[in-house]
């Protein structure tokens, strides 16, 4: 069961966010627990990656370049347009905290579904993460204006608790346990980490849900930012990575799509002002599609090119 659940991943969690949609009651009821999922999936993920491989890949000057335009170039572009479209300053906050974010702990999984680099994807996701609670101080505090009333104390212990904790308990049990032995073990968590991943879509798609009941209208609203936010991030970072190839554009791309917002939200909370909790439902809608949307048009694009290729040896 799980093995078939993990092969068709990327339409469960798709499902998952529509459940959680259809059914907000359930999916607010299991939003106050997905810090410790978030904190499990992180670690469980950490302990399957290769250390001296993960760390020579984020020595590479592509992967920080690639953190600096995930969240300081997205951040620029993007909140410069919705400014420019007469954006409120709440929404123009929610805005600058998902482009902040950095990307999902799924991620390698989703490119390697894909048939490509899974470590290069891992390192993006490593170093947006870790650039995330920089880039989030700064435009939490020029968007905030004079009701900026970020904890710091708390901030902090929220980053060295969700950030660095499961990176640094990852790094010691690598230390302190065979390789072998710890692949045995990662082998078996694996089995659960896809049950993890479905509480994210089905735990955080509560607030659109609630918000669709009351205002379909702003939901609606709501549903078209988040769809354009992840059209904006896809198209921009495929852009800038086309001159590196096919591969590292899908990669780049991809991985600037998915959003660990949940993660955001944990370590800042209120301060991302009223507007951010039904924004981040929104998005995971078009978050969870992109899979499925993108495997096909691989496909598609593969099918095309073998076509290609045989119609020319006849």
């Amino acid at each position: 069961m799980l093995a078939f659940l993990a092969r068709h991943s990327a339409l469960f969690l798709f499902i998952a966010a529509l459940i959680g949609f259809a059914f907000p009651h359930l999916s607010l009821a299991l939003f106050p627990y997905l810090p410790y999922v978030l904190f499990a999936l992180m670690l469980f993920t950490l302990l399957g990656i290769n250390q001296s491989l993960l760390v020579r890949a984020l020595g590479q000057w592509r992967v920080w370049l690639y953190a600096f335009v995930h969240a300081v170039v997205l951040t620029i572009i993007t909140c410069t347009i919705a400014w420019g479209l007469g954006a409120s300053d709440n929404m123009l906050l929610a805005i600058s905290g998902i482009c902040a974010t950095g990307s999902l702990f799924a991620t390698p999984a989703i490119i390697r579904s894909l048939e490509m680099d899974a470590l290069i994807a891992m390192a993006y996701t490593i170093a947006s993460t870790l650039l995330m609670p920089i880039v989030l101080f700064i435009n939490l505090s020029l968007l905030s204006g004079e009701a900026f009333s970020l904890d710091l104390h708390s901030y902090i212990a929220r980053l060295v608790i969700f950030i660095f904790g499961p990176m640094g308990m990852a790094a010691l049990f690598h230390a302190w346990i065979k390789p072998e032995k710890l692949k045995r073990i990662h082998g078996k968590l694996a089995q659960f980490t896809i049950v993890l991943v479905f509480s994210f879509p089905l735990g955080l798609v509560g607030p659109i849900g609630a918000m669709w009941q009351k205002d379909s209208g702003y939901a609606l609203e709501l549903l078209a930012i988040s769809v354009a936010l992840c059209m904006l991030f896809f198209a921009i970072v495929y852009c800038i990575y086309r001159r590196y190839g096919e591969e590292a554009s899908m990669i780049a791309a991809v991985t600037a799509v998915n959003r660990n917002v949940l993660l955001t939200y944990t370590v800042a909370g209120a301060a991302l002002g009223p507007v951010f909790l039904p924004l981040i439902g929104a998005i995971q809608l078009p978050i969870y599609l992109q899979p499925l949307l993108v495997r096909w048009g691989v496909r598609l694009k593969r099918a095309s090119h073998n076509a290609t290729t045989d119609n020319s040896l006849k």
